[in-house]
């Protein structure tokens, strides 16, 4: 259910940004601002904005830009209308029914059983393992050198021997078989009748972005079969679009998460400190678990079993990442298996270093393939070759396939040209370009007109944020027809009508725009710096020159737009021309 307008924008009012943003970042006021370490990027220095005034955050060094409700989204992971729940709660006030059916309500309060059968059971299982019988689980854990903080931290369990301890745990506590089923906890079959899904493991307790628990996986102790056992899928669990460690990793701040194969690995990891780490849950990793890693960074270091079945699945990690737009590395933990038994043998220090020299996937996958050719064999070395012209014409932007045709051909020692002719040669045949040669000069590439209209333009719509008070001299020389494209437009009509009934909102804006492009470009729209004023004669100049540009890119636009035998194409090309160059001289100010 879409929430009105109205209520979503009682729920923001009644929820101050800075005191939202507060319990989760640590701000100090500078100026009229806020600032703090941003808590979606790594960095040292704060350069994370929250304004009480806009009502808005911004950092400046990620762009990362929103409300309040955005920022919830984004750092718990939380869709929009969770999020506005979440703060309508923190408000004291009460939303209206998504649906007030009894089908509907039902659903509701089943779903809310399932998080309290789950939640019960994780406390059960955590109390059996520190009990005499869970003795056996407790030494597992040890020998595998986890602290009790460790175990503690993660809630980690241990299910008895006896096959039916929780259904009578949960039975007492007034749940019925049926709900117990439902929610994965539990089997029946005419022999046993209700009986415990997990017994004689030890358990880990699987929880959501917003850390309830959802799930669980147990590790039998002894030879039984599986090894692994995870919850079936319910109405709370899906395996596909969670990860295991994620309501930890999600404030890791590393800039970057890695993704492993186990539950222990990505214990023994926060344990060390790489609090950054996550597992799929008994699956391979999937699209659906690479969008939501993409909420919180935009680079994934693939770190996977050392063997063949790890290497499978680190290269079809690549191609995931790469579907969704998130850069990837893949770590080498040779002679290891995996990051638990790295961590064990060579420590924190040799760990880190190994994430340093993290191997790009495309030269990953390049030595994957020459693993698989007779690099002494002439015709197997050629095929090599031939494959790797193949691979480079997938970068389909020219400069990227000619950074990477020099350091393939530095790496293994090709004459440069005729890599580049073989690739060309691909690329033709694959309906590509061909690669561009790089410049020679090394003169970096000039900015277009456009890209300076369009921040003339963020300028002019973060001032009026800043300063209303601007707002009558502005509209005297510019209009929202005078933005550049339709978003610019879009964003300026709805300032300027909010700012000429007295009753702007640039939060509110915001939520007009739920394309996560879209909400990022026009948060910077009001989150664009003025440098370099400090006396009237600079405002002065700023500001004449800023209403000239946003002047200038609305008559280049409506001339565009305009054909040369349309009528009025000559009259309006001479009257913009002379308003232009009368605005230019002009003595204009925004202060009288």
């Amino acid at each position: 259910m879409r929430y009105s307008d109205e209520i979503i924008e009682e729920v923001r009012a009644r929820n101050d940004i800075v005191d939202v943003v507060g319990q989760y970042v640590h701000l100090q006021k500078k100026g009229a601002n806020y600032f703090g370490l941003c808590p979606f990027h790594n960095e040292k220095s704060g350069s994370f904005s929250v304004s009480a005034h806009k009502q808005m955050y911004y950092c400046f060094g990620c762009g990362a830009g929103g409300n309040v409700i955005t920022f919830l989204m984004k750092y718990d992971n939380l869709t929009f209308q969770e999020a506005v729940k979440q703060l309508a709660d923190r408000a004291g006030i009460k939303l209206p029914d998504e649906d007030d059916s009894p089908a509907a309500k039902a659903q509701r309060d089943k779903r809310q059983i399932l998080l309290d059968i789950n939640k019960e059971a994780a406390k059960y299982y955590y109390y059996q393992l520190r009990s005499p019988k869970g003795q056996k689980g407790l030494e597992y854990f040890r020998d595998r050198k986890l602290t009790d903080e460790t175990m503690q931290h993660f809630g980690l369990g241990f299910a008895n021997v006896t096959s039916d301890d929780l259904v009578k745990h949960l039975k007492s506590k007034g749940y019925q078989d049926s709900q117990i089923i439902e929610a994965g906890l539990a089997s029946y079959d005419d022999k046993y009748g209700t009986h415990d899904k997990f017994w004689n493991r030890v358990m880990f307790p699987i929880q959501d972005a917003s850390q309830k628990v959802i799930g669980f996986g147990g590790r039998v102790l002894g030879d039984g079969k599986p090894k692994y056992l995870n919850s079936p899928e319910t109405m709370i669990f899906d395996k596909s679009r969670n990860l295991f460690g994620l309501n930890y990793a999600k404030n890791s701040r590393a800039g970057y998460m890695i993704i492993c194969e186990g539950y222990m690995d990505v214990i023994a990891m926060h344990q060390a400190g790489f609090t950054m780490a996550v597992a799929s849950l008994g699956t391979a990793f999937t699209t659906g678990q690479a969008m939501i890693l993409k909420r919180y960074t935009d680079e994934v270091i693939l770190s996977y079993d050392s063997d063949e079945a790890g290497t499978k699945a680190a290269l079809r990690g690549i191609g995931i990442l790469k579907d969704v737009g998130l850069k990837g590395k893949v770590l080498d933990l040779r002679p290891y298996k995996d990051p638990d038994e790295f961590i064990k043998n060579e420590g924190k220090e040799a760990f880190e270093q190994r994430i340093r020299d993290a191997e790009n996937t495309f030269f990953f996958e390049v030595r994957i393939m020459q693993s698989q050719h007779n690099m002494s064999d002439p015709e197997s070395k050629t095929e090599f070759h031939r494959k790797l012209a193949a691979k480079l014409c997938e970068f389909e932007e020219a400069l990227e396939r000619e950074n990477y045709i020099e350091a393939v051909a530095a790496r293994y020692n090709i004459a440069i040209d005729d890599l580049r002719k073989m690739v060309a040669s691909y690329a033709a045949k694959a309906g590509f370009a061909k690669p561009a040669q790089r410049p020679k000069s090394g003169i970096i590439e000039k900015k277009t007109p456009e890209d300076g209209a369009k921040k003339n333009q963020r300028l002019l719509l973060t001032w009026l944020t800043d300063e209303p008070s601007i707002y009558p001299k502005v509209k005297s020389y510019v209009s929202p027809d005078d933005f550049s494209d339709d978003l610019y437009r879009s964003v300026a009509l709805e300032l300027f009508a909010g700012l000429e009934s007295g009753n702007f909102s640039p939060a509110a804006i915001l939520d007009h725009f739920t394309d996560e492009d879209e909400h990022s470009k026009v948060a910077e729209m009001f989150n664009t710096n003025l440098i370099d004023i400090e006396t009237k004669e600079q405002r002065k100049k700023a500001f004449r020159d800023i209403i000239v540009g946003v002047k200038q890119a609305g008559y280049e636009r409506q001339k565009r737009e305009l054909k040369p035998d349309d009528p009025n194409f000559l009259t309006m090309t001479i009257q913009g021309k002379k308003e232009l160059e009368k605005l230019s001289h002009a003595d204009i100010s925004p202060d009288d």
